[in-house]
């Protein structure tokens, strides 16, 4: 295997607090290879946005290492041009998409950002039909971002890191502040864009049924790190979960319930369709197709 995409080693983060800094991460340490799907997940306040914005260098480490495509983000000798090719790979898409919408019609907001990375007029206007195609939103083209839906508004705010053609896109909460089918919708296009175009996705959030989703799961809490695997592993130490602060996705919460009548599950519980077989074959019955 080479070199992984993002690479953390040590990390340590504190917030300034006049006298007393505030420790937001401890001792963090993390490999991410190309084109992987992770979710990261925990409470308010384990450290998981802190976690996301260090990595698209919107916060510096006080401490520890970050390595992107092999470069120390932390590097002294890093040039103004090394940085720019750091933000230019990782895109990030944030909770509230009114603060990443900048235009007043739908096609300049998506062309925003290639403009500002110097790409010519006739690439640009291939990247933008290219990203709203992505997204399902080409016939809102003309339209005024202000007009959409919450999820119609952060599908554009998606077009628009697309259009930059990042290696990895984080999304930090970005399905917080949707309706149901908005997060849908959003967590479909997480899908695509990892499984159809190759880009790295991290997705920070607090819904559990997103998380699984994912091929990995890490878990934060208090700053650190308390588990890292595929969702099938990660939900199946329902103790490690609760003292996480957080509940359990549907699926598994039925089969912890189950326990107390007796009837043990084994197996990936991460679906409906994967947990209501595995259920079958622990009462020794068969799903009809």
């Amino acid at each position: 295997m080479g070199e992984p995409f993002i690479r953390v080693e040590n990390l340590e983060f504190s917030y300034d607090d006049e006298e007393n800094p505030i420790p937001a991460l401890r001792n963090v340490s993390v490999d991410i290879a190309s084109g992987e799907y992770v979710a990261v997940i925990g409470r308010n306040g384990s450290g998981k946005s802190t976690f996301a914005k260090l990595l698209n260098l919107i916060l510096e480490p006080t401490g520890g290492h970050i390595y992107i495509n092999g470069k120390d983000i932390a590097d002294e000798n890093m040039t103004d041009e090394d940085v720019f090719a750091i933000r230019r790979d990782i895109g990030m898409v944030f909770q509230n998409p009114d603060n990443q919408l900048v235009a007043t019609i739908v096609e300049d907001d998506v062309a925003f950002g290639p403009e500002n990375l110097g790409i010519p007029s006739a690439e640009i206007r291939k990247r933008v039909d290219e990203a709203l195609a992505t997204v399902g939103m080409s016939e809102f083209a003309k339209h005024e971002p202000a007009r959409l839906s919450g999820g119609q508004k952060q599908r554009v705010a998606i077009a628009g890191i697309v259009a930059m053609l990042p290696k990895c896109i984080i999304f930090d909460e970005s399905t917080a502040m949707l309706d149901p089918v908005g997060r849908a919708n959003v967590v479909d296009m997480m899908e695509k864009l990892n499984r159809e175009q190759g880009i790295t996705v991290i997705t920070i959030t607090h819904y559990m049924n997103e998380a699984v989703r994912a091929d990995r799961v890490i878990v934060f809490n208090d700053g650190e790190i308390v588990a890292d695997g595929k969702p099938a592993e990660v939900y199946a130490n329902s103790e490690l979960i609760q003292r996480a602060g957080l509940d359990l996705p549907q699926c598994a919460s039925l089969v912890e319930g189950l326990k107390a009548y007796g009837i043990s599950v084994d197996g990936d519980c991460t679906t409906p369709e994967k947990c209501a077989d595995a259920i079958l074959r622990a009462i020794g019955g068969s799903r009809g197709k």
